[in-house]
């Protein structure tokens, strides 16, 4: 279905747009659509969005004053336009919404400046697309006509439900949330329509926590991916090394986690190496220029983790030919490294090749490997069956450290990865070395192997960015931030867990490394890495090309590539790769001198375009703003999902304890109270300050800390306290506590 958004994305890339021509982008030929196109087109002229020239083309109008924006809302009622990086948010008052709701995409109108420290005020004049089709709701009897209520408190409206809706009327024993699917959004005087298509009885049924927490986190899985079908690959000439022992990391679990890249190591007599990076061959796979394969795969941009499963965004019958099997031959996207003795890169190269798995490295092999007190005595059960490969795989656990110590030397961060006592929750917290929407590392650990497949992809992925930078070429990716310091004002708030002087360097900052070092407590220690993740902001995906007035040109950016079984990023990223390798121009016109521009070498060489118009073009349709736009809104879902499922199992585990007491430390305070973390646990709960009724408690922010008025006493980030699970609520994720 076109939305008012898909409209203005279509007429802003070109010149203008016939009516029939925009029908056949917008893939609309029922005449029942055209309709809806027809009342959209002439919503948006009146609103001086479009024009209709004298030629009968629609186009944008340039100059509007309308700004395209996100709106987000807190539970407060406070509501603003987001319009990204950089630029100001607006707030919008409720009235002025015109029934906008969160995470929409509109066009904000401003009509009063900001001044001083107000932000400026706008109007909602059109809402360009729809973030909720399917909405999670309490039913309620209001005046006798059965309502949705959402139970995001975030969305401002009630959704009128037909009257036979009557029976999932909500009970608070059995926490009955439905799903409903909107028929019709609010406009101007009339309500909003829909009707129940699923009841969620969530009282003691853990069953539904995925389906409950994929649809709040509004991830809607209504496409089918077997229409996706997995391309023949053309004979082409590959370098073959099915001969060479190549190696895949692996430490997911599940039959259907996302496919893993090999890793191959040639060690010269020189003391030099070669290394080697096999990724799955999807762009070959894909059918990339099929309409309705992409219009599934922009439905599903990413793999979600489930309980111990995961949905792919790929068929099955794709991901079957494409992943590495053990001693079978497969086609494969290869990147080949060339390092010196000091484990540093020289030279690269890439190419198509045909690879062998040898051997599968689990977390079981790291461990031996990395626990083992002697190299040349091999006695671990684990190591005795890959007795031939352990040379190779000390090499690659060498050279994945190597890479690693040059990044923290160059000023980036690393944090452990969080404790984890669900099972269910297993695929959650392994490593994913695909992920780079954090701003930090996260810890190298021999009992998970792909934190060290992480260090050798953050290498290649690099690659990737500075070589097609250099060709001139588009890519996603994002900028790798390094944030090695914290403002002097937040390490006051953590003090209580350093156990010595902070010498702070002159701009009154202090690093994280030597913060961490002055933290003795283990307990402490992993709370204060809690605390400091927050100090990151989440990267986005950015579309990156060589633009000499782009202010960004100056910073490191990172084009993933190499695992395009996780995500859209990573495949179109690697198509590109693929279509350099084989429709790149090897030299200008007339010259008989071609170059390799596979590799590093002719960096330099290169001063013509290496892609045709033709595929140019082609690419055009993944390298632009609206499908980045997309990843990211994606991204950002999943992210809160992942974030919510953790969540929820951690409340349906206090769930079970409920009145049990337990140690705990202070993790934040806040004006309502403080959090608290039971380490035994490992859950987070929330001390009331309705509760601490022994005294008047003020907030301090400065000291970040409540304090009595009267006893003076106080209870700040750091302290060591006894708490009691009180309460649970599984809609809101929520665990309530009170002091003992």
């Amino acid at each position: 279905m076109f939305t008012s958004s898909s409209i203005i994305d279509n007429l802003n890339q070109s010149e203008g747009l016939e009516y029939k021509k925009l029908c056949r982008l917008l893939k609309i030929t029922k005449k029942s659509d055209k309709d809806k196109l027809d009342i959209a087109l002439t919503a948006l002229e009146k609103l001086e969005i479009i024009n209709k020239n004298e030629d009968n083309k629609y186009t944008c109008i340039k100059d509007s004053d309308h700004l395209v924006a996100k709106i987000r809302c807190s539970s407060k009622g406070y509501c603003f336009a987001v319009r990204g990086k950089d630029k100001e948010d607006i707030y919008i008052k409720e009235n002025l919404l015109n029934y906008a709701w969160n995470g929409d995409k509109v066009l904000v109108r401003i009509i009063k400046e900001g001044y001083r420290r107000r932000s400026p005020e706008g109007i909602v004049d059109c809402i360009l697309e729809r973030s909720n089709q399917i909405l999670l709701s309490k039913v309620e009897i209001i005046n006798n006509n059965v309502y949705a209520i959402p139970i995001d408190d975030r969305i401002l409206s009630k959704i009128k439900l037909p009257k036979e809706n009557k029976k999932y009327t909500f009970k608070a024993e059995n926490k009955n949330i439905v799903k409903v699917e909107i028929d019709r959004f609010p406009i101007g005087q009339e309500e909003g329509l829909g009707h129940v298509i699923q009841e969620l009885k969530l009282n003691n049924n853990e069953e539904l926590d995925t389906d409950f927490v994929l649809s709040k986190s509004n991830i809607v899985k209504t496409y089918n991916l077997n229409h996706v079908e997995s391309k023949k690959i053309e004979k082409r000439e590959r370098v073959d090394l099915t001969d060479k022992n190549s190696y895949l990391f692996k430490s997911w679990n599940s039959n259907n986690s996302p496919m893993l890249p090999m890793i191959q190591i040639e060690q010269g007599k020189n003391k030099g190496t070669l290394l080697w990076i096999h990724t799955n061959n999807l762009a070959e796979r894909v059918d990339l220029n099929s309409k309705k394969s992409l219009e599934i795969l922009f439905n599903g941009f990413e793999s979600i983790p489930l309980l111990n499963d995961w949905q792919n965004y790929l068929s099955r019958s794709i991901i079957n030919d494409s992943e590495f099997k053990l001693d079978e031959k497969n086609e494969a996207i290869s990147l080949c490294l060339h390092l010196n003795s000091d484990n540093e890169i020289v030279d690269w190269s890439f190419h198509l090749t045909l690879v062998k798995c040898s051997l599968i490295v689990g977390s079981d092999h790291t461990n031996a490997l990395l626990s083992r007190k002697s190299k040349t005595r091999i006695t671990s059960r684990v190591l005795k069956p890959i007795k031939e490969h352990i040379d190779d795989l000390d090499k690659i656990l060498e050279i994945s450290c190597s890479f690693r110590k040059k990044n923290l030397l160059e000023g980036k961060v690393e944090i452990p990865a969080p404790l984890n006592k669900i099972n269910s929750l297993e695929e959650f917290f392994i490593h994913n070395p695909a992920e780079y929407s954090k701003g930090y590392f996260e810890s190298l650990n021999k009992e998970d192997c792909q934190t060290y497949l992480s260090p050798i992809l953050h290498e290649a992925n690099l690659i990737w960015y500075k070589h097609s930078i250099q060709y001139g070429l588009k890519s996603a990716g994002y900028i790798s931030k390094g944030l090695d310091y914290v403002n002097a004002n937040e390490i006051i708030k953590y003090s209580e867990f350093i156990d010595s002087d902070i010498e702070l360097n002159e701009d009154g900052n202090v690093s994280f490394s030597q913060i961490i070092k002055l933290c003795g407590d283990d307990n402490k220690k992993r709370i204060l890495h809690k605390l400091l993740i927050n100090e990151f902001k989440e990267n986005q995906i950015r579309l990156i090309s060589k633009n000499p007035d782009n202010d960004e040109s100056e910073k490191l950016f990172i084009s993933p590539w190499t695992i395009p079984g996780f995500d859209l990023t990573n495949l179109i990223n690697q198509y590109c790769i693929y279509n350099m390798i084989i429709n790149g121009k090897k030299s200008k016109k007339n010259n008989t001198n071609p170059v390799n521009i596979s590799e590093s070498n002719s960096l330099d060489l290169v001063n013509w375009d290496i892609f045709n118009s033709s595929i140019s073009k082609n690419l055009e349709i993944f390298f632009n703003k609206f499908v980045v736009d997309k990843l990211n809104e994606y991204k950002y879902k999943v992210n809160q999902y992942k974030s919510n499922m953790i969540n929820i199992k951690k409340v349906r585990k206090a769930e079970k304890l409920l009145g049990n007491t337990y140690n705990g430390f202070i993790l934040a305070v806040q004006t309502y109270g403080f959090f608290v973390e039971i380490s035994e646990l490992n859950v987070e709960g929330l001390v009331h300050v309705s509760t601490l009724n022994n005294d008047w408690y003020e907030y301090r922010s400065r000291q970040n800390l409540l304090i009595g008025r009267k006893s003076k006493k106080s209870y700040k980030v750091g302290d060591s306290i006894e708490v009691k699970i009180i309460k649970v609520d599984i809609l809101k994720y929520q665990i309530d506590l009170e002091l003992i």
